[in-house]
């Protein structure tokens, strides 16, 4: 499933016993299959497997299901739907109860039987605390094969999850409601009864009656349709061998292009009447990703067909549904004329995303969502890679680094967790779909693969994949296929990667002029803190510049600190050289004076990215003054790289959430310094033969300029190309249209809030829309910020937007204590209205109040109410805070000074 938060998902000769034993049809499975695909693991069918479990939130493993016969009815009208499913099941030892998960449901009756037996009808009852149907016969059922048979009823739900509710209005201005599904992770269970966790797999052939004038599009091809007193019956063909959360169905009146294949595949992009023109990037990128993950995983795509679907109502990105790909709007549909670099990155990205998930997530799923990342980092791995094959001059890798920051800035917590780490309750598993799960997860991959080799790297997924093909795995399964092929202890340099918090801090000081001193340490945000014992084996790449030359060492360092020997005439070196590895480096002096009288332009992108990046961060850890840091930012006037430049402005922003209004035209006079010999070299228009990344810098810097910068000429000129943009779009570079809505945002009256609220109305894209959309979360004015956070609760913004937009106003510095007090007020409501997703993210704005006040304010209302978010992200977000106001009491008295150009 993909912020996040995703995604973000066979040999001829055995085909035959490999598809009558997942029950799955030959015509639907690939020419290829493996010899252990959907093989039971023998300890499945021991005695120890049929105890029943005490855990309230896991289920018994002495009844297991194969098949479900799911017939559904939604009525979109009501806003209700009635169902029954039969479930083919195995029980593997005499018992008189069954447990499976319901929520939010109506079961009506429940019976079981099988040949030449009298079927025995169950008590039901529910247990809404965990999540369960526990079902109890009036007499033991003996071991055996059964068919479980349950009627129920279900509220498509206004939650944007399990099966629930999205509208739309029409080109004639009616309201439309498309039905959708959200089962991930655990929300399968409110829409029908099941064994809703990963590694109960089985086959599912899905019926849906509907509306005659409705569609309706499963994960697999259909098999049926006809028509019965007035409804249409869409029968559809049996899937693969899957986990529950990845079923899908949407119903409503949606239109899909006309398919694309992929080798055998049938591909399609499916929306809401009138947005047809906007899915040719998404069906490009779709079909190329395809293609491209069919040859790298070197096995066919295991579905029948591949439809990818945007909802309007969408809690996450995109949802890797088997076959029936599901997307908010934003992240599949797009106009390629007018979107930004920014907003096409975007949609390649999910769409590639989520075609890795094919493989890594459905094909082959985590055992236990302990084992998240093993979907999502691949996935975000993969998307990378897919991308980069697709648009090479977009260097994906390098642009990748700035994801990679987000995820050192969480993992610098001491609160922070492991990737992998133990999960109980469902709530636990929703808040692993952060930066840790996906961008730390993929980072340190693509350590491993630059550590191995791309090629081995390869051929260790192709084995893990054909090993554990529509079955279940485990981090250590993949670190034996890894291994096996790569011939060295990849759990012995990875565990300590996956199953132990935090990076390390790779310091490096020369001894002498022959000898470099390299030693590691976790990097933490709080220096006061206990040193901490922990050890990583980090691959460690080091660029030596000697004389006119290079030259290269690579070693693993293993140990608290090595002594490298260096040759003579070293002028300058790098550490972490090619930018890949996950760790942040000090170049102590006169290591970094080296790098700077030597020319940063030697430096690769990446690498400058990871300087400023690593400088930045050991600033706010205490660990390098801030008077240098800024000194260090004024060697970068001349830099045109649009990553570097990111960590830039991230750093002034920060700066700026600190400041008190009396030293802000210190830091405006500051942004000026830094931002405008850039502008004035890089000019208002595109150049010919300007790559996209240049020009997507010229906006975020023009943006930067503008706002952060406050600078007079600049907002002039934001208007007047704004009002020429209105008049004829294509006289302005797409790229810097964000620039000046948010720079008019910035100085906004009421006229101009309006203008935007009607632009946001009538957007003809899903990215204009969002565009105006959190521009109104921009303005500063108070009054019309209340107008924005009111109508995050009234319905005038979708519940999918709405959190974001909170969380927006709380990282407004002129509007973060209005949005407080607001957050304050609302809360309940808000606890109702939102996604829990949503909430969790919107929360997540707390972190811009960085004042002491609003911190004890913030600490006291969330233990006052006793809130809860899932894991460890509250603790999280209080640590944030408090990293920033700590850096606010330490550095404010003098920061003013040290602003000064």
């Amino acid at each position: 499933m993909s912020g996040p938060v995703g995604r973000r998902r066979l040999l001829r000769c055995l085909a035959q016993w490999a598809c009558a034993f997942l029950a799955v049809p030959l015509a639907q499975r690939p020419t290829s299959i493996l010899a252990a695909a959907g093989r039971p693991k023998e300890e499945d069918m021991t005695s120890e497997s049929a105890i029943p479990t005490i855990d309230p939130y896991r289920l018994p493993r002495h009844v297991v299901p194969h098949r479900y016969e799911l017939r559904l009815e939604p009525d979109l009208a009501s806003a209700r739907f009635s169902g029954l499913v039969t479930i083919s099941l195995t029980v593997h030892q005499v018992t008189d109860t069954i447990l499976l998960n319901a929520l939010d449901l109506a079961i009506s009756s429940a019976t079981i039987d099988r040949p030449n037996t009298q079927p025995l009808t169950a008590t039901v009852e529910m247990e809404a605390a965990t999540q369960r149907c526990r079902l109890s016969f009036p007499q033991p059922i003996a071991p055996g094969g059964w068919r479980l048979h349950l009627t129920f009823a279900g509220i498509l739900n206004d939650k944007l999850r399990g099966f629930y509710r999205s509208t739309y209005t029409d080109l004639a201005g009616a309201t439309q409601t498309i039905a959708a599904t959200q089962f991930e992770a655990t929300d399968a269970r409110r829409a029908f009864p099941c064994w809703d966790e990963p590694d109960f797999k089985a086959v599912f052939a899905t019926t849906l009656v509907i509306d005659r004038a409705l569609t309706a599009v499963s994960n697999t091809r259909i098999a049926s349709e006809s028509v019965e007193g007035g409804k249409k019956t869409v029968r559809f063909e049996d899937t693969m061998k899957m986990s529950t959360y990845l079923v899908a169905f949407i119903v409503g009146r949606i239109e899909s292009t006309a398919p694309v294949f992929v080798g055998p595949t049938p591909l399609r992009l499916w929306a809401v009447p009138g947005k047809h023109a906007l899915t040719r990037f998404g069906l490009d990128i779709a079909a190329a990703s395809l293609k491209f993950f069919e040859d790298y995983y070197g096995i066919p795509y295991p579905g029948d067909k591949l439809d990818l679907l945007a909802i309007p109502d969408f809690a996450s990105g995109a949802m890797e549904n088997l076959g029936a790909i599901t997307f908010r709007e934003t992240a599949l549909l797009v106009d390629e004329r007018t979107g930004t670099h920014g907003e096409l990155e975007r949609v390649a990205d999910v769409v590639a995303h989520e075609n890795a998930h094919m493989w890594f997530g459905d094909l082959v799923t985590m055992s236990w969502w302990n084992g998240l990342w093993l979907n999502e980092a691949f996935a975000t791995f993969m998307e990378m890679l897919a991308v980069d094959a697709w648009k090479p001059e977009w260097k994906r890798w390098e642009t990748f680094a700035v994801s990679r920051a987000a995820a050192f800035s969480l993992d610098g917590l001491h609160s922070t967790r492991p990737i992998e780490y133990p999960v109980r309750a469902p709530k636990d598993a929703e808040a692993m779909f952060d930066v840790l799960t996906y961008e730390k997860g993929a980072s340190v991959l693509r350590m491993l693969e630059q550590h191995i080799g791309p090629a081995v790297f390869r051929d260790g997924v192709r084995e893990y994949l054909r090993t554990h093909a529509y079955g279940n795995a485990d981090t250590k399964d993949l670190w034996i296929a890894l291994g096996s092929v790569a011939r060295q202890p990849v759990p012995e340099l990875m565990n300590g990667w996956i199953f132990q918090p935090g990076f390390p801090l790779v310091t490096a000081e020369l001894q002498s002029e022959r000898e470099l001193r390299l030693s590691q340490q976790r990097f933490t945000y709080v220096t006061q803190e206990p040193a901490s014992e922990q050890l990583w084996h980090i691959p460690i790449q080091i660029r030596l510049s000697i004389g006119g030359r290079e030259d290269y060492r690579r070693l693993l360092l293993t140990e608290r600190d090595v002594t490298v020997a260096l040759p003579a005439g070293v002028t300058a070196l790098f550490v972490n050289a090619g930018g890949q590895g996950f760790y942040r480096v000090r170049h102590r002096a006169p290591l970094l004076r080296q790098l700077i009288d030597g020319g940063l332009a030697r430096l690769a992108p990446i690498e400058r990215f990871n300087l400023v990046s690593d400088a930045w961060a050991t600033t706010v850890a205490g660990l390098m003054p801030l008077a240098e840091y800024l000194h260090l930012t004024a060697q970068f006037k001349e830099e045109r790289d649009k990553n570097v430049w990111t960590v830039l402005l991230d750093s002034f922003s920060f700066l700026n959430r600190i400041i008190t209004p009396a030293e802000r035209p210190a830091l405006e006079a500051f942004v000026r310094d830094r931002v405008e010999p850039a502008v004035k070299d890089l000019g208002w228009d595109p150049r010919p033969g300007e790559s996209d990344l240049t020009r997507q810098l010229r906006g975020e810097l023009l943006g930067a300029l503008g706002k952060l910068g406050n600078d007079p000429a600049t907002q002039r000129q934001a208007v007047d190309r704004y009002r020429r943009y209105r008049t004829d779009p294509a006289s302005v570079d797409p790229n810097v249209i964000p620039a000046f809505v948010k720079i008019l945002a910035y100085l906004g009256d009421a006229a101009r809030y309006e203008e935007f609220s009607q632009h946001y109305k009538t957007a003809a894209t899903p990215q204009e829309e969002r565009r105006y959309l959190f521009s109104l979360a921009s303005f500063r004015d108070p009054a019309l910020l209340s107008r924005t956070l009111s109508r995050t609760i009234n319905g005038e913004i979708r519940t999918q937007d709405a959190p974001f937009i909170v969380s927006a106003v709380l990282g407004n510095v002129y509007g973060r204590e209005l949005a407080w007090t607001f957050v304050k007020t609302n809360w309940d409501q808000m606890d109702r209205l939102f996604p829990k997703q949503g909430l969790r993210r919107m929360c997540g704005g707390i972190v811009a109040l960085a004042t002491p006040a609003l911190e004890r304010d913030v600490r006291e209302f969330f233990a006052s109410r006793h809130i809860d978010l899932g894991g460890k992200t509250l603790e999280q977000y209080l640590e944030h805070l408090r990293v920033t106001v700590a850096f606010r009491e330490r550095e404010l008295p003098t920061l003013k000074d040290r602003l000064k150009v």
